[in-house]
């Protein structure tokens, strides 16, 4: 394979063909070194179960374990009022999913592939030429080397120009809201558990980090802005931005500071009709985007990975080629219904809780009353968060 780009989605996809046997070209814009300095990006994420066994199963849980805090708890709020619903799962059923700076899986992800002889790992670069064939691809880079494979995967993210060169069209809406991320020490333990806190403006989410090396307690902060006060929340000075977001927490993690510096980014949704054509996949933030209210963009990505490199091996131990039109039908049939289901149930989310003047608040706790009272809803949206619903790939399995 040739893969375009090389972050969280395109290495995993890259490590995990390694381990079936097949080799890749990862080709990737940026410079690794810069991606992992310190305080270059404050974002983490919510690994779930299911992600988690697929890191597992090609090898990475040894490198992550001691890195990720397990999420035990999910609780959700309408701006800290009576009423709160917490999702909890059983003790035999573990935890809803573990929370990972996204630093720490880059750097595994990077030292796992520098170790692996069936990765060739393009850095610093990136593709001025791709053409697909009857007979394979061929991709050539800015420095004038050409690669051939048998399969173009795009991995480029949400601005994927193999995906735009394809012509596949995009169902796409914009929220017309950004989110602030960033990092915090705060006095109190968090316990393992995630905070939800719905506000009139947007979803303010508290999510659990590891203690440092210090021992200081941590949280990831993704506060979600309208477009038009976002600016005004990133120019503000760090003491009254930390002050803003203690008023928000009301006090539930004790003191707080600033751990990481402040990020943001637009929240823009966008579904690819199409994920495949000739010799070509799209998979991860090429192929969807969504809002991170349920945490699930990434490992909807790792759900493709799964999927990918499942009917590509099985394809292969039939003597087919991993560009075979046959495969990629497969792939995108299987990757389609799952795919739906996660970003409606996700949109559906976001247009009652997320969006401000959407619901009104008596309505939300109405809705989320009705959460609390019928377990079969709460259980599917336990599953939902532990990435175990659905046809999982072997790779996600246990």
């Amino acid at each position: 394979m040739i893969i375009l780009g090389g972050g969280l989605v395109g290495m995993t996809l890259a490590l995990a063909a390694a381990r079936a046997g097949i080799t890749s070209h990862v080709i990737d814009r940026a410079d690794p070194a810069d991606l992992v300095a310190e305080g270059a990006d404050a974002r983490a994420s919510a690994i779930s179960t299911a992600s988690w066994n697929l890191f597992s199963n090609i090898g990475l849980a040894a490198r992550l374990d001691k890195l990720g805090c397990p999420i035990d708890s999910i609780a959700v709020t309408d701006g800290m009022k009576p009423g709160r619903i917490d999702f909890t799962p059983k003790p035999e059923e573990g935890s809803l999913g573990r929370m990972f700076a996204n630093r720490d899986l880059r750097i595994a992800l990077f030292d796992a592939a520098r170790e692996e002889p069936a990765i060739a790992w393009h850095v610093k670069t990136e593709a001025v030429r791709r053409d697909r064939g009857p007979h394979g691809v061929e991709v050539e880079l800015a420095d004038g080397r050409v690669l051939a494979a048998s399969l173009l995967v795009a991995a480029e993210g949400r601005q994927s120009p193999t995906r735009d060169e394809a012509r596949f069209a995009l169902a796409k809406w914009d929220y017309k809201h950004r989110a602030t991320v960033a990092a915090l020490f705060h006095e109190k333990s968090h316990e393992n558990t995630a905070w939800e806190i719905f506000y009139p403006a947007g979803p303010f989410a508290l999510l659990p980090l590891l203690d440092d090396e210090q021992g200081r307690h941590r949280s990831a902060l993704v506060w979600t802005v309208a477009e038009k006060d976002a600016a005004g929340v990133m120019a503000m000075p760090d003491a009254m931005f930390v002050g803003e977001v203690s008023a928000r927490m009301h006090g539930v993690l004790g003191t707080i500071s600033l751990a990481a510096p402040r990020m943001s980014y637009p929240l823009r949704f966008h579904h690819a009709g199409k994920v495949v054509g000739e010799r070509l996949a799209v998979i991860g933030d090429a192929a969807h985007g969504m809002h991170p209210i349920a945490g699930q963009g990434l490992n909807l990505g790792l759900r493709d990975v799964g999927a990918l490199v499942e009917v590509l091996t099985e394809g292969m131990r039939l003597g087919l080629e991993p560009g075979d039109a046959q495969l990629l039908a497969r792939y995108e049939k299987w990757r389609s219904l799952d795919t739906f289901m996660v970003m409606s149930v996700t949109d559906g989310l976001t247009r009652l809780f997320g969006v401000p003047g959407r619901l009104p608040s008596a309505a939300r706790r109405l809705g989320m009353g009705a959460v609390q009272r019928l377990p079969a809803l709460k259980r599917f949206f336990m599953d939902e968060a532990r990435g175990m619903s659905g046809k999982l790939p072997q790779l996600l399995q246990a």
